[in-house]
């Protein structure tokens, strides 16, 4: 038989290539539609509850602004279990702890929708995170380990529209469900959408686990949820009714000091739930940094964008929510630019620009009143979501520009929980700016609108000052897509 023809090498190769690229593409696309179907859940929970919580204040006797600790609650438990993350998928295998995610997350959900009082509630809510604590640190590092490099950033960029998706869908159905029927609904129907998630994951969810599972580090654990909480409960009696100053300083100085013992002992451990040596990395660093103090400016102005429409305006639960579909739009809208800009600007410059850029914005709504036309106010939410998308596809992204493959999975754990601590602040933050504001006149409308307009100008002045934390970067900092495929939300 005669050899084959040498032209047909370069098809050989061609169709090696085509099947390699397919691999990553087509054999993993039920992994995408289960993680995006994931970051979906999560992201119409977080921002269909914001629309509702002065109908959910009003049902549960307390004001709308009492309503912060069944926000912070949820946000918080889910930035103290992320740590666990890593350790769970190498003990556990991904498939299993994914599961147990899905299916924690909607027992917590059904909690939520049948709770009676606050404290029920916000107990509701921490199941709620226990669940969601492993949703999007593990989709992410699955997704790290199955796609290629080459096509992980177009990927998650996929994931991240479902995300955002849930970010239209959320307030608008929030707003429907709490007017004509009950608000109670908007966490029920999370149970039909986890009973799909665990029929996609028992098919398409990849395992992922260590032979051998490294030892998990308790300690450092303990310390840094008890730091966490601390913080989180000084900003709460900070904002309650009767003050105790005694025991928010002493919250804080217990927290620091629990922050300070972490630091000593991670130095001492040989697997720590969080790596600071990882801080030594200049784009990590930065990252983490820059996403916390961002978002201590900007966490809680969703939230304080509805209260101000619903309570401050008079609007109704539905335009409200309707209201907020602009800046989900525009968060969508950002994705399509950021590597243009990215390749263009490099991280340092777009960073500067655009945190200063999201600071002029919310200082613009303090100029936002009752009598402000409806298409104005859609067209500054929906330019306010465009660069605050902007901002954090390009923190998160950053994070893992520099970080080796290796350290992926850690550098995930750190990234969800600096973002998900960040939020809980934002909000705690906030919301306890707004009460400072408002006084003792809790219930009048010219009230809520008089704070707003303080509290934006403040919370833009702490944006400001956070976009300085982005000069530590190298002037000469590439833009280009992550190395090694480790990119983020």
């Amino acid at each position: 038989m005669s050899p084959p023809p040498a032209t047909s090498a370069a098809p050989l190769t061609d169709a090696l290539a085509a099947t390699a690229a397919e691999s990553s593409r087509v054999r993993y696309r039920g992994l995408l539609w289960l993680v995006a179907a994931a970051f979906f859940m999560q992201a119409l929970d977080s921002t269909i509850v914001n629309t509702a919580v002065p109908a959910m204040a009003g049902a549960l006797g307390v004001t709308p602004l009492g309503m912060r600790t069944a926000l912070t609650s949820y946000v918080l438990t889910l930035a103290v279990l992320i740590p666990a993350s890593p350790w769970l998928c190498d003990r556990f295998g991904t498939r299993r702890v994914f599961a147990a995610a899905i299916a924690v997350f909607g027992i917590g959900s059904l909690l939520c929708g049948v709770s009676q009082t606050l404290p029920e509630l916000v107990f509701a809510r921490v199941i709620q995170g226990i669940g969601g604590a492993s949703l999007m640190p593990v989709g992410r590092y699955v997704l790290v380990r199955s796609i290629d490099k080459r096509e992980y950033v177009p990927a998650m960029s996929t994931v991240a529209t479902f995300g955002l998706l849930g970010s239209v869908l959320g307030p608008l159905l929030g707003g429907l469900l709490v007017e004509f029927t009950s608000w109670r609904l908007i966490f029920l129907i999370n149970v039909p959408v986890g009973l799909a998630g665990l029929w996609m994951n028992q098919r398409d969810m990849p395992e992922y686990r260590l032979e051998q599972a490294r030892r998990f580090d308790t300690a450092g654990f303990l310390l840094f949820a008890a730091a966490s909480a601390l913080l989180l409960t000084a900003s709460e009696q900070a904002g309650a009714q009767i003050h105790h100053w005694l025991l928010v300083a002493a919250c804080i100085a217990l927290a620091v000091l629990l922050g300070a013992t972490y630091v000593w002992h991670s130095r001492r451990t040989e697997y720590p739930v969080a790596d600071l040596s990882l801080l030594r990395v200049r784009s990590l660093s930065v990252a983490l940094v820059g996403n916390l103090f961002t978002r201590l400016g900007i966490g809680g102005m969703f939230l304080l964008l509805v209260l101000f429409l619903q309570v401050g305006c008079g609007w109704s639960p539905t335009l409200a929510g309707l209201m907020m579909v602009p800046q989900a739009l525009g968060s969508i809208s950002s994705k399509w630019v950021v590597n243009r800009l990215l390749l263009r600007l490099g991280y340092r410059r777009l960073l500067l620009a655009n945190t200063t850029a999201v600071a002029v914005m919310l200082a613009v709504f303090s100029q936002v009143d009752g009598a402000t036309p409806t298409w104005l106010i859609a067209l500054l939410v929906y330019v306010y979501g465009c660069f605050t998308g902007l901002q954090y596809t390009t923190m998160n992204t950053l994070a893992y520009t520099d970080v080796d493959i290796r350290h992926a999975s850690m550098a995930s754990s750190m990234a969800s929980t600096t973002q998900y601590l960040s939020i809980s602040f934002g909000i705690a933050f906030s919301t306890l700016l707004m009460e400072v504001f408002v006084g003792r006149q809790a219930h009048a409308a010219h009230a809520y609108v008089t704070a707003f307009h303080i509290t934006v100008l403040v919370l833009a002045a702490v944006t400001a000052l956070a976009a300085t934390i982005f000069l530590r970067l190298r002037p000469d900092h590439p833009g280009a897509p992550p190395r090694d495929g480790a990119a983020g939300l």
